[in-house]
């Protein structure tokens, strides 16, 4: 509890710096702009470009062009090989590995800068969900670590830098990282546990051992979707570790992961006993005190979150995150709406044109992609995420995701984006009480044709019907109707999937040893191997 306040009193003064720069986010972002370009003005990135000639904005979009991530990797892993003042003056204390949704590894340079724009996102953003959920401040966190399972992405050849954070709350750095830590439920060291079906063994355990628990923070919402579905499979021999104070999960642990865990254990008969008496469903009489889920639940995890938000019932509150990636965060769930984290890096906004615009300059309903300057380096650099403006607060732009902008499935021509699908098909698959649903190509000796993997909440599975109204969705895209009526794709299939369908996916979007927090919600994949990948039937 005193962590928990004490963590709540340090984010105070962020929280009221940001409230303060919504109102004038333009004057916040020309700020952030002329102390990136005083502080790396003696870099190589900096003296190649003349930083030390620029004075504006306009003098920035000349001279630095927009990058991707393929075109910043030479200076970063020049960075990564221990050369000093590359891309930024402080040295670069890690180099993180995210793998977006669509590509290999990218290592992302972590600096104490950077460390310092993320805390200023995180503040306001906690501090103000405390404002709104007092009682958050005096229970523990769990806050997603998701397991070590596959194998580490292999650092780039040279490698100096040390690779990877132990947990979410190292990103913070400092005293808040160090408060953050002690409201937590479950220890770090669980990450340790390779094998997910034990992971998830052990995470639940220590979440049963906090009777206080008030905020779950988690990435993808399936992450905990799933975990309380394997609540039922472990409970009686969950309660009885919780009884004696024992660490019993399906399969044995080493002893370097097995005894820092143990040690965090104590017996706790009346817990145990009072759980044994909610049963494995009553997440209420569980945890009486949890009252907010922090998870993505925009674009295509829309389905997914609802199905959480059934699972957890009425009083558990599911707040949608911002969008935060490993490279920057670009928006913080404030009040309702998600607004553009201003004091945090430098946005601009890319149009429909392919010109730029600094990001308060940004319309009401228009559609952009965003472009972010940060401390640790990533000058003008292209995320590759779409989202719309969905009106101000003061005068920062309310941002909603709408998919990743280089997610494209094109086999005969069609052109299909993530955002399109989604916005497409989400209406659809939610009036059908879909939990899980994956739309695909498929190539055989009959041509090539896309299928929609759909699992539903109730039986009887998903009819035809759905693939047609799915079908008629799809063809506003000229290209896919170009490509339907000449035949280079067939009709739209149906693959009804009898279970697991998230537990699926998400296996084999980790399988390369891309941790489930980078794994980004989407809908339509560009793999074709999924009906052997899928429990389930083609219906007639």
């Amino acid at each position: 509890m005193l962590a928990g306040l004490g963590w709540a009193a340090v984010n105070l003064p962020g929280w009221a710096r940001f409230r303060a720069a919504l109102a004038r986010p333009a004057q916040v972002q020309r700020s952030l702009l002329r102390s990136y370009l005083e502080r790396q003005r003696d870099t190589a990135f900096g003296r190649e470009h003349g930083f030390a000639r620029l004075s504006s904005y306009e003098d920035y979009a000349a001279a630095v062009p927009p990058r991707s991530y393929a075109q910043l990797e030479p200076w970063i892993l020049r960075a990564a090989r221990g050369e000093p003042g590359v891309l930024t003056a402080e040295p670069v204390l890690r180099l993180e590995p995210t793998s977006g949704s669509t590509r290999a590894a990218k290592w992302i340079p972590y600096t104490a800068g950077l460390q310092a724009e993320l805390r200023r996102a995180v503040a306001p953003w906690l501090c103000d969900l405390v404002r709104r959920e007092p009682g958050l401040a005096l229970g523990r966190a769990y806050w997603s670590v998701s397991p070590a399972a596959g194998f580490a992405p292999t650092p780039p050849e040279g490698t100096v830098v040390p690779v990877g954070f132990e947990d979410d709350t190292a990103y913070l750095g400092g005293l808040a990282q160090r408060l953050a830590a002690a409201t937590l439920a479950v220890p770090s060291t669980v990450r340790h546990v390779a094998d997910v079906e034990s992971f998830r063994y052990v995470t639940l355990l220590f979440l049963l051992q906090a009777r206080d628990l008030a905020l779950v923070s988690v990435w993808h919402p399936s992450f905990l979707t799933l975990l309380l579905e394997a609540l039922p499979r472990h409970f009686e021999r969950l309660v009885a570790d919780l009884r004696a104070g024992t660490l019993g999960p399906p399969e044995a642990l080493p002893a370097s992961v097995a005894a820092p865990l143990q040690a965090r254990l104590r017996p706790a008969p009346r817990r145990a006993a009072e759980i044994a008496r909610a049963g494995p469903l009553d997440v209420a009489a569980i945890w009486p005190r949890l009252r907010v889920v922090s998870a993505w639940a925009e674009a295509h995890a829309a389905l997914p979150a609802a199905q959480l938000r059934r699972r957890l019932g009425s009083r558990v509150r599911i707040e949608p995150k911002g969008l935060l990636a490993t490279e920057a965060c670009v928006s913080i769930p404030w009040g309702e709406r998600r607004v553009l984290a201003v004091r945090s890096h430098l946005f601009e906004l890319e149009q429909a044109d392919g010109r730029l615009v600094p990001a308060e300059r940004a319309e009401d309903g228009g559609e952009y992609a965003v472009v972010v300057t940060t401390a640790g380096g990533l000058w003008r650099y292209r995320m590759h995420d779409r989202v719309r403006v969905r009106g101000f607060v003061g005068r920062a732009p309310a941002l909603e995701f709408l998919g990743k902008q280089d997610h494209v499935c094109d086999r005969r021509g069609e052109k299909l984006h993530e955002a399109f699908v989604a916005a497409a098909l989400g209406p659809l698959l939610a009036a059908a009480g879909a939990r899980f649903a994956l739309l695909a190509p498929e190539e055989d000796e009959r041509g090539c044709g896309y299928t929609l993997f759909v699992e539903l909440e109730a039986s009887p599975g998903p009819s035809v019907g759905l693939a047609l109204e799915a079908e008629a969705a799809l063809c506003a895209n000229p290209h896919y109707a170009h490509a339907r009526r000449l035949g280079q794709l067939r009709a739209l299939g149906l693959f009804v999937v009898a279970r697991g369908g998230e537990e699926a996916w998400l296996r084999r979007a980790t399988a390369d040893g891309r941790r489930a927090g980078d794994v980004k919600p989407l809908l339509l994949s560009p793999r074709d191997d999924w009906a052997g990948l899928l429990e389930g039937r083609r219906p007639r």
